[in-house]
C-alpha cells in the first residue's frame, strides 16, 4: 500500500499496487500479457501509473511479432541506422509513405509483406541493388560511401572459408535456423567472443546454443542462423567440430588440452578480441547475458543445466532441436 490521491475520488488514501494479465487481442490472436494499476481503499477504482512504462499493448505487440517471426521496432531501427539511412531516406528507397516506416519503428504493427522487405534488405547485396537501382535521390557523395560499405560488407561475407557455408551453412531460415539465414561470419565472432580467457569445448557448445536460442526467444530470431544437434553430451551445434578447426587453422583460436584425471578436455582460447560491428545492439546484449548467466558454470553444470531444457528432453539423439522450444528456454 502506498498513499496518494486517487483521481477518481480525489482523496489521498491508500492505493494497492496490483500485478495481473489480461487477454489482448491482436488480429483476431488472443495474447495474455503481464498488467500494473492501482486500486483505490476508498472507492474501488482501478488506474494506471501515469510514470510506469509498462504498456500492455506493447508487450502483445511484441508477443504476436515473436510469435510471427515479424522484426521488433528496435531491429528495424538498427537496421536503418547501420547503414546511416534518414527515416525519409530509406522510405523513399523502399518506395513507402515516411510515416509509415517512422509508425513502423515506433511501434506499429507491421504486415507480413513488409515485414518480408525488411528481411530482405537485411542482406546487404538485396540493399545494394535497391540503392544501385532507386537510389540516385542521394546525395552523390553518401550513395558512393554507402554503395562501397556494403561491397565490402559482402566481400567479407562471402571471403571466409565460404566452403563451409556451402556445405553446411545451405539451409533456408524456417524453425530450424531460428528464422535467421545461416552467418558463418557471426558464428565466428561469437565464437571469438565465448573464446575470450579460454572456455571448454562442452561449455561453448552450449553458451552458443543458448546465445541463439535466447535471441530467438526474445527477438523471434536466432543471432547466427546455426542449427543445434541432440547429443549424449546435450544441445551442440550442428558441424561444430568442422567450425572450430576452421578457426584453429586460421589462427583465430589456439587449443589446450586440459587434465582431469583420466579425461582430456579442450580447452579453447580467442587469439583476438572478436569483432562487434556484424551485430546488433540486441544481439550483443544477448551474448553478454547469457556469459555472465553462466559465468561460474563447470562443463559438468552446464550440461546438467542444458539437459532440463525441454528442447532437449523432448527430441531424440542425431535430431535437429527446433527453435519453437526457444519459448520455453530456462534462462
Amino acid at each position: 500500500m502506498i498513499k496518494n490521491i486517487c483521481p477518481y475520488c480525489e482523496r489521498q488514501t491508500d492505493l494497492e499496487f496490483i500485478k495481473s494479465h489480461e487477454v489482448i487481442v491482436v488480429r483476431g490472436e488472443e495474447i495474455n500479457v503481464p498488467v500494473e494499476y492501482f486500486k483505490c481503499s476508498e472507492c474501488g477504482h482501478d488506474f494506471d501509473d501515469p510514470q510506469s512504462k509498462h504498456d500492455p499493448l506493447t508487450l502483445a505487440y511484441k508477443e504476436y511479432r515473436r510469435r510471427h517471426g515479424l522484426m521488433q521496432p528496435e531491429e528495424i531501427r538498427e537496421l536503418r541506422q547501420r547503414y546511416g539511412l534518414t527515416q525519409k531516406e530509406l522510405a523513399k528507397l523502399l518506395g513507402w509513405g515516411e510515416v509509415t516506416l517512422s509508425r513502423y519503428e515506433n511501434g506499429a504493427l507491421q504486415d507480413e509483406t513488409h515485414n518480408t522487405i525488411f528481411q530482405l534488405i537485411k542482406e546487404p547485396h538485396n540493399l545494394l541493388h535497391l540503392i544501385k537501382q532507386k537510389g540516385d535521390f542521394l546525395q552523390l557523395d553518401k550513395r558512393e560511401k554507402l554503395i562501397s560499405f556494403l561491397e565490402d560488407e559482402i566481400e567479407e561475407t562471402y571471403s571466409f572459408p565460404l566452403i563451409f557455408t556451402e556445405l553446411f551453412g545451405k539451409y533456408r531460415p524456417d524453425i530450424l535456423s531460428g528464422f535467421q539465414k545461416f552467418n558463418l561470419s557471426k558464428l565466428f565472432q561469437v565464437i571469438t567472443f565465448f573464446c575470450v580467457g579460454g572456455v571448454l569445448k562442452t561449455k561453448l557448445n552450449k553458451l552458443l546454443f543458448y546465445a541463439d536460442f535466447k535471441h530467438y526467444k526474445e527477438y523471434t530470431t536466432s543471432i547466427t542462423g546455426m542449427r543445434y544437434v541432440h547429443l549424449m553430451y546435450g544441445p551442440v551445434p550442428d558441424n561444430y567440430e568442422f567450425y572450430y578447426a576452421a578457426l584453429q587453422n586460421e589462427n583465430v583460436i589456439k587449443v589446450d588440452e586440459v587434465f582431469f584425471g583420466d579425461y582430456v578436455g579442450e580447452n579453447l582460447i580467442a587469439v583476438n578480441e572478436p569483432d562487434f560491428s556484424l551485430f546488433q545492439s540486441s544481439e550483443i546484449n544477448t551474448l553478454i547475458a547469457v556469459k555472465d548467466f553462466f559465468r561460474n558454470f563447470n562443463a559438468s553444470a552446464i550440461k546438467e543445466f542444458s539437459h532440463k531444457e525441454k528442447g532437449y528432453q523432448e527430441t531424440k539423439d542425431g535430431q535437429i532441436i527446433p527453435y519453437s522450444y526457444g519459448d520455453d528456454l530456462r534462462i
